[in-house]
């Protein structure tokens, strides 16, 4: 069996490590499976995307389409056309797309034109926003994908709501906590924790990316306020997003307590999370990890794609008003932060069931 792995962006990294690492295995053991990796381009700065090759231990793709940056629009056709015409020359049995970014929709449409199957790893995932481009590359998928691998219950009752056939359905867990737990003792320390004197649950980590919470300066300025306000002087470090960052730069936000830092690698970024106080942030996977890492996480978004992250987990939605931020800081401070527990199959062997599946 030949399968075609798609990858673009940042957390499609992750998701894709563990899955090309149970495929050699499954080759070793004399099983029919190869893969071609192709790397789309969407994600091009070196720290957003060549680091995770390296840091991950990831194959260096079979090819880099090189499409870059751009309007949703015109990123997405730059995907397709140059897509297209690598599975024309390469075809394969099973094009294997993950999450919900730009070249997961493209590749999707591309893949089902030319009559080839598709399989979406964390397939039935919904904010029910469509506002969030993400929200509208997941529908795109899997009203397309023939194979539906899932990370939780309520994926695989969206997905049956929406018409999937039960067949079609494999819950099998979570890959990016697959990734994590393999790397867990690998994690690395960043010169910026010695550098600014950080101490064990002693900082709090910032993510901000989402148009609701950077695009209005007014707003992300009173975010800001609220944060750096409400956190008893605690350092709040800041791995700023480029997107952010242009933002960021004409708002003239200081203070003693904010530390704004380059984007860090995966390693670097998760020994942050493991050791600080919490996180807060807008970003989906970071939920999933500091669920499983036992990190209280506060998210300022108004719906979350990852619900077992709230009801199981550790992370709570707060909205993306700014005056929900000083209330949920008060209980985590007061020591009243709930403790969590981890989803079901969120175990690190969620790649070896799907190689298993896909051999079968």
């Amino acid at each position: 069996m030949k399968v075609t792995i798609i990858a673009g962006a940042r957390p499609n990294f992750m998701k894709i490590a563990p899955l090309i690492h149970a495929i050699q295995d499954a080759q070793k053991e004399g099983k029919d499976i190869s893969y071609r990796l192709v790397h789309t381009g969407q994600h091009y700065d070196k720290n957003m995307s060549e680091t995770f090759f390296e840091e991950l231990n990831i194959p260096k793709p079979d090819i880099n389409l090189g499409v870059g940056g751009g309007t949703q629009a015109e990123q997405t056709a730059g995907i397709m056309v140059a897509f297209e015409k690598d599975l024309v020359e390469h075809p394969t049995d099973l094009v294997i797309v993950v999450g919900d970014v730009t070249s997961t929709m493209a590749c999707s449409i591309v893949a089902k034109k030319l009559c080839t199957r598709v399989a979406h790893i964390e397939a039935g995932i919904r904010s029910w926003d469509l506002t969030m481009p993400e929200e509208i590359n997941r529908m795109v998928t899997d009203a397309l994908a023939d194979m539906y691998f899932t990370t939780s219950e309520v994926a695989n009752t969206n997905l049956r709501n929406l018409g999937a056939k039960p067949e079609q359905i494999h819950f099998v867990g979570n890959v990016m906590i697959d990734t994590l737990l393999a790397n867990m003792e690998r994690l690395r320390q960043p010169e910026v924790f010695d550098q600014l004197g950080l101490k064990e649950k002693g900082y709090l980590m910032l993510t901000m990316h989402r148009p609701a919470n950077v695009d209005e300066g007014s707003k992300l300025k009173k975010t800001m306020g609220e944060i750096l306000n409400n956190v008893q002087g605690l350092p709040v470090i800041f791995p700023i997003h480029p997107r952010t960052a242009k933002i960021f730069k004409d708002l003239g936000i200081e203070a003693p307590n904010l530390h704004i830092v380059e984007p860090m690698g995966y390693l670097e970024f998760n020994y942050m999370v493991k050791h600080c106080k919490a996180v807060i942030t807008d970003s989906g996977g970071i939920t999933e990890e500091t669920t499983v890492m036992g990190i209280p996480c506060i998210t300022l978004r108004d719906n979350t794609e990852r619900p077992e992250t709230c009801t199981i987990g550790t992370n709570e939605l707060i909205g993306t008003n700014p005056d929900a931020i000083k209330p949920a800081l008060d209980i985590l401070f007061a020591g009243n932060w709930k403790k969590g527990g981890i989803p079901q199959l969120w175990d690190g062997k969620t790649a070896n069931r799907i190689v298993e599946i896909l051999t079968k």
